[in-house]
C-alpha cells in the first residue's frame, strides 16, 4: 500500500475556490511533490483536473482554473514513497455511488487497508489505484446507512491508522480526523467562507484567519448555507498520539499544528540540543531549510554565533521526500552549496533536524570539510530513527535506517564527523513550547500505538528497495 505524507485542502462557500485552492495547495508543496489535484462543485456537477508534478506544473494554464467553476473546492499534494507514482493514484479521487457523487482527499496511512481491500476484493469490489483513499470510498460505497454522514462515520469506524480527510459532495463539505490524532487537520475562515487545510500556512496565503483544529475523532460537516456542525462518534477518552514528526521536519515553521507554533518549538529542541550536546566550535550552521530555527536555538543556548554556512538552492525539492534513493542521492550534491568564506578553518556545529538513510548526511560532512571546516560535530534535533512508521512517514523498512542497525558511535564513524549528537526523546518532549498532549514516537522507541497485523505490515513494507537498495546507496552494511 502507499504510504503518504501528504497535503490537504478545502474551501466552502467562495466563488473564487479554485483559486484560493491553487494558493492553499501551492503552500502546502512542501508537503509533497510527485500530483496535485483539484475537485470543485457549484452544488450540481463536479469539475476536476489532476496531474502528476508540482502545483505550478498541474496547474499551469489559466484556463485549467477558469473552468474549475464552483464554490466549494478540495485539493491535494501528493507524496508516495515507492513504485506507485502515476496518475491514477493523484487525488483527489472520485466515484459515483447510490448517493451521487463524492471526492475525496486524505493525508496519512491505514494499517489495515491492506485487510480490508482484500476482503472487498474477494467479495467482488474492483479497484481503480492502490490508494488507501479508494478503500474508504468503498466503504462509505457499502455503508447500510441512507445519510452521507452516518455513512462517512459508518465507514470511519472501520478504520485504524493515520487519517485526515476531506470529502466533497455537490451539497455538502465533510471533514474528519482519525481518533488518534496522527496527522494535523485545522479550521480556518476568509469571511463567511469555510476552510479546511494540513498547516495553517495555507490559511496565511489566501488571507484566511486560523480558527481551530478539526479535534481527534471528530467530523466536521459545512453544508451550503455555510451552517458548521460536529460530530464526536469515537469514544471521548480514546488515547491521543500526536505525530511528533510534524514539527522535526514537515511542517513549515511559520505554520501552526496540534495547537502550537513549529517555529518556537523546534527553537526550543535546539535549545535542549545544546544544552545535552555541547560543542567546543567556533559557529553554529543550519542544514536549511528546516533546521534553520532548531540550529538558531543551539546558537543561542550555546552563545556560539551563528552563520550561514550552506546554501540551499530552491529550485531544487525536499531530499527526504522523494521517492527513489538515486533522486535523493543526486539531489543532496546539487541542493546545497558551501559558503568557503564561513567554513575556512573553522569549528563547525552543522545542526540537522534528523538522520534517517545517512547518505545525504554523510555527503554534507565530506563538503563542510571540502569547503575547509577544520572539524564538523553534526548534532541532531531529534532521536535516532530506529523503527518504521506506519502512519505516513517515509521510514518503511527497518533496514533502511542507519540508527536501527548501528551505534551513534559507528554512525560517526560513517559520517566522518568530529562528534555526533542526537536530542534525546524524553528531552524533546520535555520542552515547555510543545503542546502537553500525547504524541506517537513509533518511529524512535517502537512502541505502536495502533500497529498493524502481521499481514498488514509485510504488505505495508513490501517495496523494490530494503536492504538491497542499502548496500547499492552507501549504507555501511
Amino acid at each position: 500500500m502507499l504510504r503518504e505524507e501528504c497535503g490537504v485542502f478545502g474551501i466552502a462557500g467562495s466563488p473564487k475556490a479554485a483559486v484560493l485552492t491553487f494558493r492553499g495547495l501551492y503552500s502546502l508543496q512542501h508537503r509533497g511533490q510527485e500530483g496535485a489535484g483539484m475537485v470543485t462543485t457549484d452544488g450540481t456537477c463536479f469539475k476536476q483536473h489532476k496531474g502528476l508534478g508540482l502545483v505550478n506544473e498541474v496547474f499551469k494554464d489559466s484556463e485549467i482554473l477558469d473552468n474549475l467553476k464552483g464554490d466549494f473546492a478540495i485539493g491535494h499534494n501528493r507524496y508516495s514513497t515507492a513504485g506507485d507514482t502515476n496518475y491514477d493514484n493523484v487525488q483527489p479521487i472520485s466515484i459515483n455511488f447510490k448517493m451521487g457523487k463524492i471526492a475525496a482527499v486524505h493525508n496519512g496511512t491505514l494499517v489495515n487497508a491492506y485487510t480490508l481491500k482484500k476482503q472487498m476484493e474477494e467479495n467482488g469490489s474492483i479497484f481503480q489505484t492502490t490508494a488507501d483513499t479508494e478503500v474508504i470510498l468503498h466503504l462509505i460505497a457499502r455503508a447500510k446507512t441512507d445519510y452521507l454522514t452516518n455513512m462517512i462515520i459508518e465507514a470511519l469506524k472501520y478504520l485504524r491508522g493515520a487519517y485526515s480527510l476531506i470529502f466533497l459532495t455537490p451539497e455538502v463539505m465533510i471533514a474528519a480526523r482519525d481518533p488518534w490524532g496522527f496527522r494535523p487537520l485545522n479550521i480556518g475562515k476568509l469571511g463567511d467562507s469555510i476552510i479546511f487545510a494540513s498547516e495553517t500556512c495555507a490559511f496565511d496565503i489566501i488571507g484566511a484567519d486560523y480558527i481551530r483544529e478539526v479535534e481527534a475523532g471528530e467530523v466536521v460537516t459545512v453544508d451550503r448555507n455555510l451552517n458548521m456542525t460536529s460530530l464526536y462518534p469515537f469514544a471521548k477518552d480514546h488515547p491521543k498520539s500526536l505525530c511528533i514528526f510534524e514539527f522535526i521536519y514537515f511542517s513549515r515553521p511559520d505554520s501552526i499544528i496540534f495547537g502550537a507554533n513549529v517555529d518556537r518549538v523546534r527553537r526550543s529542541f535546539g535549545r535542549q540540543l545544546a544544552r545535552e550536546h555541547p560543542a567546543d566550535a567556533d559557529i553554529v550552521i543550519a542544514v536549511p531549510d528546516s533546521s534553520n530555527t532548531a540550529a538558531l536555538g543551539y546558537s543561542r543556548e550555546s552563545k556560539i554565533p551563528f552563520e550561514f554556512g550552506l546554501i540551499r538552492n530552491h529550485y531544487i525539492g525536499r531530499t527526504f521526500i522523494m521517492p527513489v534513493q538515486e533522486i535523493r542521492d543526486a539531489d543532496a550534491l546539487i541542493k546545497y552549496n558551501p559558503v568557503r568564506k564561513v567554513l575556512e578553518g573553522k569549528r563547525v556545529v552543522a545542526v540537522d533536524d534528523s538522520i534517517v538513510r545517512g547518505t545525504t548526511s554523510q555527503k554534507l560532512v565530506r563538503m563542510l570539510r571540502n569547503a575547509g571546516a577544520k572539524e564538523v560535530h553534526f548534532r541532531i534535533a531529534s532521536p535516532p530513527i530506529k523503527h518504521s512508521c506506519f502512519y505516513g512517514i517515509d521510514t518503511p523498512t527497518r533496514e533502511e535506517l542507519i540508527a536501527s542497525r548501528y551505534s551513534v558511535e559507528q554512525i560517526r564513524q560513517f559520517l566522518d564527523a568530529d562528534s555526533l549528537g542526537y536530542l534525546k526523546k524524553e528531552g524533546m518532549l520535555s520542552v515547555n513550547e510543545l503542546p502537553k498532549v500525547d504524541f506517537c514516537t513509533a518511529c524512535f522507541d517502537g512502541d505502536y500505538p495502533d500497529p498493524p497485523s502481521d499481514n498488514s505490515a509485510k504488505e505495508m513494507l513490501k517495496r523494490d528497495c530494503g536492504a538491497k537498495r542499502i548496500k547499492e546507496t552507501g549504507v555501511i552494511t
